[in-house]
């Protein structure tokens, strides 16, 4: 398929009519090694220039391996990285590989754990990460956005317009997979998930939840909106306090007046490097106000460690910065996730199992466990609903609906 964009992948499982796409893990290849070409290699070599295809035991090569957020991708070893340009590129690339039946895999930004979700065994890795690109359109506002950027470049650009988008809550991640697997903003309760804030709707709606492999896209437009300065940062707590932040994040998300305005996560992890469980909330309010209400139950929580808080008022490049600085990469690391009810005894029994679970892992060193739940409001899918849907029919009538997402690095 090609759009302005092109691809093949669903769910990182899910194999083209035309060029199945298989993976699996082995680690990546010596300096030493002997190299074997094959017929679409050998293609691609013709066609386009040395520095575009990064070949095992090469430093671009390496590079590019160890740049994978976790080292289960890391550890998978392509026969090949090849790293158009452009769309056009993209496309001779496709006539390429269709024509020698060559099985190939696409990277965007390397975040998603799963292995050989955006890596494979054996055969071509297909990087986007040299398409970029930022381009404004002045009069409607709508941001045209290379599958290679990060996030981080989005916000900086737009900022000195005073707008943003739909976007990553990391500055380290890339457009890509975020766009194409849904996902949640700081804007989301306002806005909706990031991919119900794209231009093409026809073809997104098709795209919708497919994860990395079932299209490969160029170019991604994003409707833009005014956005200022706003309220909000991180802060920690004890976690014999965790069982009261459940029932204050069900309790608002069960008003009837809860406010689009504010995006909240509450959390446990527990940390190696501290040998310690601690409560954590994340909590923003899209306007510039000071300490507003909607918020305060996830604010004013005592005792809280003051020394490591950071609520104040911030743009979304800072805030993403943040959220990006405590990120690591080139870890193992592996989450899953589910989507309840908003229920306070549901959640309490999870929390209460994760938690016994975590007297099983102190003294590992090096590792951190987190328990982490992320609201989905009415106004949200109430917002879904209207722009088409989406494929888990997640909607209004089962609302207001909280993920549930288990993280171990």
């Amino acid at each position: 398929m090609v759009v302005q964009a092109v691809s093949s992948l669903v769910f990182c499982k899910l194999s083209s009519t035309l060029i199945p796409i298989s993976q699996s893990a082995t680690p990546y290849l010596p300096q030493s090694l002997t190299i074997t070409t094959s017929p679409a290699l050998s293609a691609l070599q013709a066609a386009f220039p040395a520095e575009q295809i990064a070949l095992p035991g090469s430093e671009r090569f390496n590079a590019r391996i160890k740049s994978y957020l976790s080292l289960l991708q890391s550890e998978i070893t392509p026969s090949t990285i090849f790293l158009p340009k452009n769309k056009e590129e993209v496309t001779s690339f496709l006539k390429i590989l269709q024509e020698h039946r060559e099985t190939f895999t696409i990277r965007g930004g390397g975040q998603q754990p799963l292995p050989g979700c955006s890596n494979i065994k054996g055969s071509i890795t297909l990087n986007l990460i040299n398409i970029t690109g930022v381009d404004l359109n002045d009069k409607n506002n709508i941001m045209s956005i290379g599958p290679g950027k990060r996030w981080g470049t989005i916000y900086k650009k737009l900022h000195k317009k005073g707008l943003s988008v739909t976007g990553a809550r990391s500055g380290n991640n890339s457009i890509r997979g975020l766009a194409l697997s849904g996902s949640l903003s700081f804007f989301s309760s306002r806005k909706g998930l990031v991919y119900e804030n794209m231009e093409n709707t026809d073809l997104f709606k098709s795209l919708r939840g497919s994860s990395n492999n079932f299209s490969i896209i160029t170019r991604f437009n994003m409707r833009t909106f005014k956005q200022g300065p706003f309220w909000g940062g991180t802060i920690f707590y004890f976690p014999d306090q965790f069982s009261a932040q459940i029932d204050a994040l069900v309790d608002e998300l069960r008003r009837p007046d809860t406010s689009e305005e504010a995006h909240i996560m509450i959390s446990l992890f527990f940390a190696a490097q501290i040998d310690q469980v601690l409560g954590l909330n994340q909590v923003y309010y899209t306007q510039e106000v000071q300490t507003p209400p909607d918020i305060q139950p996830f604010v004013a929580i005592q005792p809280q460690m003051d020394q490591l808080n950071s609520i104040r008022m911030v743009t979304v490049k800072a805030a993403a910065e943040e959220q990006a600085a405590v990120a690591m990469t080139g870890v193992q690391c592996a989450y899953i996730n589910t989507i309840v009810k908003a229920d306070s005894a549901t959640l309490k029994a999870t929390a209460k199992v994760f938690s016994e679970a975590l007297k099983k892992v102190k003294g590992f060193e090096g590792v951190i466990f987190s328990f982490i739940l992320q609201p989905y409001p009415l106004s949200l899918l109430k917002k879904t609903s209207r722009f088409g849907g989406n494929i888990m029919n997640l909607n209004s009538k089962n609302g207001p609906l909280i993920s549930i997402l288990i993280l171990i690095y």
